[in-house]
């Protein structure tokens, strides 16, 4: 091997590991937001969706009382799913 196909390697290998870093890491909050338990759909909270799962992405089923998502501040409990509102604390669902 050659000095540039080891550099190139070296390359892919660090893009590899930051994009698998940055995949298991719960989604940043730009703004003013808040975290609001219950309202995201199944794969689509931003983190924390209880035993068996990682982070972002892995809630199980639809408005899932321990996962969150960002959502504006003060709209969390104004937000209607049809198992209720959102909660700024984990509910049992």
């Amino acid at each position: 091997m050659n000095k540039t196909s080891i550099a190139s390697l070296a390359g892919l290998a660090l893009t590899a590991s930051v994009a698998a870093g940055l995949a298991a890491s719960p989604v940043a909050a730009a703004g003013a937001k808040e975290k609001c338990y219950g309202v995201s759909l199944a794969g689509k909270n931003d983190c924390a969706a209880g035993p068996g799962t990682s982070c972002a992405g892995t809630s199980t089923r639809d408005y899932q009382g321990n996962a969150w998502k960002y959502v504006d501040k003060g709209s969390c409990v104004k937000i209607k799913t049809p198992k209720g509102n959102g909660s700024l604390k984990p509910i049992k669902r």
